[in-house]
């Protein structure tokens, strides 16, 4: 009976800790995640009342440059809290700081970026610090990690089940980590709530779903096929921009005033700044009016790689919606999907490719489109996912197992071919296990 009680008092220990620590972790991703918000929303609208801001770019440039190397966080983005999480690195507290800067001014002058990434970012700093706080070992420190990523991304846009699903398992891919679920939901609900509390306005879409039939299904696993390209190659597009700026333009102040002037000259040739900033109003029209032009998502992912390959700050999953709703919106129709709903779809298909989360896909559908077309979301998701092969916006995301057989290959994204055999492939040092 004594050893019962002991072994209950251990889960009861560890329950009261991760609460605490969850509680604390959510109201400061909450409060930050909320000012975060607002702050991208005024720059926006700041930008469309003010045209002229975005010849600002290029010095908004040198000032994101010249922050990062003053607070020694230069080159530090999401894969650096991905190996934070994988191999136990420490986390500059700097890096707060500097991305919520570096994704105002960018937000500010019209680059191309969403806020996600820079949630994650910020989140994970977040909770790595107060895991030190609390004195975590370095195992409990990895979920605290975990816990901040989860409650940022919910705070900015009110998805606290999506957020809680896509930090656990977009490290690696192939396993949930279990003992980081209460953490990161509480987290994620204390974030939700705060955010709520301070005025932020949750995302959500009205859009119908048509009847489940065998046709509706094969026409949206086609567009699923889509998407899943799609994905590849915004993926793709923005690795290659990454290297090859870097490749050419040596100097990181040089790179970035020719991104910013670039951003501009790509702007005044297209005649609009819808690809300019996030772009959730051309998101918005895609998916409930059914509106996109039909090179959107084409412009959208060279906005974005131009932006970001320069040395520009802010997320690649905002984007990504811009890129799938707007892709679908167009395609759909033509495979007889009804336009709003096609884009729905598209937005979650190439998110689900990009980051190879599937399940925090489907719910991520749910919190924002809501359950009545989960059947076609799941079949997008599940096709999406594996048609996109390796690729995906996180080079430091690990694939465990193999995406065409039930084999353990442990092999980061972008790295690696399906042709290719790992059967022996070692795990990888410091990595988290069930």
């Amino acid at each position: 009976m004594r050893e019962e009680c002991k072994h209950i008092g251990l889960y009861l220990k560890a329950l009261g800790k991760w609460l605490a620590l969850a509680g604390i972790t959510g109201v400061c991703c909450g409060a930050v995640g909320s000012a975060f918000h607002i702050g991208v929303a005024s720059a926006t609208a700041l930008r469309g009342e003010s045209p002229w801001l975005l010849w600002c770019l290029p010095l908004a440039g040198l000032f994101i440059v010249e922050f990062y190397k003053f607070s020694h966080t230069e080159g530090q983005g999401t894969n650096n809290i991905i190996d934070a999480v994988h191999l136990g690195r420490d986390i500059s507290i700097w890096l707060l700081p500097a991305i919520f800067i570096g994704t105002l001014l960018t937000h500010l002058c019209g680059g191309s970026a969403g806020r996600e990434g820079a949630a994650l970012q910020m989140g994970g700093t977040i909770g790595h610090h107060v895991g030190r706080l609390f004195h975590l070992d370095d195992r409990d420190l990895r979920t605290a990690t975990l816990c901040g990523m989860a409650a940022f991304f919910s705070a900015l846009f009110g998805t606290p089940l999506a957020a809680t699903m896509f930090a656990i398992m977009v490290i690696s891919v192939g396993v949930f980590y279990h003992a980081a679920f209460i953490p990161c939901f509480t987290a994620s609900m204390v974030a939700y709530g705060i955010s709520l509390w301070l005025g932020v306005e949750p995302t959500r879409f009205t859009v119908a779903a048509p009847t489940v039939s065998a046709g509706m299904l094969a026409r949206v696993a086609l567009l699923a096929v889509g998407c899943a390209l799609v994905s590849v190659l915004f993926c793709s597009t923005l690795h290659f921009a990454d290297r090859q700026f870097a490749k050419w333009l040596k100097n990181p102040w040089v790179r970035i005033v020719v991104g910013g002037f670039a951003v501009i000259g790509l702007t005044y040739l297209c005649g609009t700044t819808d690809y300019n900033g996030a772009g959730m109003g051309v998101i918005t029209a895609a998916v409930e009016q059914g509106q996109a032009h039909p090179l959107a998502f084409l412009l959208k992912i060279l906005f974005t790689a131009v932006t970001l390959g320069t040395g520009f700050k802010g997320g690649e999953v905002v984007p990504s919606f811009f890129v799938g709703a707007t892709f679908g919106c167009v395609l759909g129709p033509l495979l007889g999907i009804p336009a709003g709903f096609a884009a729905a779809l598209g937005l979650v298909a190439v998110f689900c490719g990009a980051t190879n989360c599937p399940i925090a896909s489907m719910f991520l559908s749910i919190e924002l489109f809501g359950a009545d077309g989960l059947l076609f979301f799941a079949l997008c998701c599940g096709i999406s996912y594996m048609l996109s092969g390796y690729n995906g916006l996180y080079s430091s995301q690990t694939i465990l197992y193999s995406k065409l057989k039930a084999q353990y290959i442990n092999v980061h994204t972008n790295a690696h071919h399906a042709g290719e055999v790992h059967e022996d492939a070692p795990q990888a040092k410091g990595s988290l296990k069930e």
